[in-house]
């Protein structure tokens, strides 16, 4: 991993936001493009949202974009630099307690436990708890750490944020969800679920209710029509007009003074907690944008993929 070792505050920043929502191998070619484009907190500041979100896209989860480029912009604005405490950093938009506390630790070296769901998923199974709540996670994970490194109790010479990273590590290479190596764990004798451990913690059930949209792809000569969107999920990209809900197709036409549209495949799409099923419709009318030129989302460009595959004489 291109941030093992890091210590420049701002790629260690960009490496956790990343991986938020994000696997490994996914995050490792945009933390490299990212950092081509936008090498400094100071560039990140100055850079266009646009600029950003382009950088971004096909990522998604695109409001850690939009938080990033804000801190950044707050704290060019204020010299430059990051603060160096859990509790100053949790003030920062976008940042929670896991990547507040990666950065303390990782960054500046303040004894502050990380958890994620590879760190809890260790302590659930070392406890052996079915369900425990974030904040029992959380004490354990402070416990821990300040029996570990504590000179006094005779604990190891270890920085804060390696700490974390092993931990972390431990989770996603030993402590696995489906069949653990608990036979290559180094903490095993210790672990109170190792007998079962796959019991621990208790599965969460992800409801994933399907939501019916229309979009409507309008081509004109010189290009498409493509709006800029607001709200939190895909706030700041570019993409086709979409309804959701009865009535859809009609409200979409009507906002475009138009009749009738061709209806010409289905796209799908998931989020966390929704799918979407979208039915593609297509229309001639007059449009000057170029998809290549705007940011656009995953699901946006399926739709451009599906249009171009029927229509690909049209665009």
């Amino acid at each position: 991993m291109p941030w093992r070792g890091e210590t420049d505050p701002y790629r260690i920043l960009l490496s956790e936001v990343l991986l938020q929502q994000t696997r490994v191998d996914q995050a490792i070619p945009y933390y490299r493009r990212f950092l081509a484009e936008f090498p400094t907190l100071e560039a990140l500041g100055q850079a266009d949202l646009e600029a950003v979100l382009e950088v971004w896209q096909g990522l998604g989860y695109y409001a850690r974009a939009r938080n990033l480029h804000k801190l950044a912009q707050a704290l060019s604005r204020a010299g430059g630099q990051l603060p160096r405490t859990y509790h100053e950093l949790l003030q920062l938009p976008g940042l929670g307690p896991y990547t507040a506390a990666a950065v303390a630790s990782m960054a500046f070296g303040e004894r502050v436990a990380v958890v994620d769901g590879n760190v809890r998923r260790v302590i659930a199974r070392w406890m052996a708890w079915q369900n425990p709540s974030p904040k029992q996670v959380q004490d354990e994970a402070d416990e821990l750490m300040a029996v570990v490194l504590s000179p006094t109790g005779g604990g190891l010479e270890v920085f804060p944020g390696d700490w974390n990273q092993a931990l972390m590590e431990l989770g996603a290479t030993v402590c696995i969800p489906k069949n653990p190596r608990c036979g290559g764990c180094p903490v095993a004798q210790f672990c109170q679920g190792k007998t079962s451990p796959e019991r621990y913690p208790a599965a969460k059930q992800r409801l994933q209710k399907p939501v019916e949209v229309v979009a409507l792809v309008l081509v004109g000569p010189q290009g498409v029509h493509l709006e800029l969107r607001e709200g939190r999920i895909l706030g700041g990209l570019w993409g086709f007009p979409m309804e959701e809900g009865a009535g859809a197709l009609p409200r979409l036409l009507g906002r475009f003074g138009l009749e009738a549209a061709e209806l010409v495949g289905t796209v799908r799409h998931a989020f966390t907690h929704r799918k979407l099923r979208v039915q593609v419709y297509w229309a001639n009318k007059d449009a000057r944008e170029q998809p290549e030129n705007r940011p656009l989302s995953r699901l946006d460009r399926k739709i451009l993929e599906l249009i171009q595959s029927q229509r690909n004489a049209l665009l």
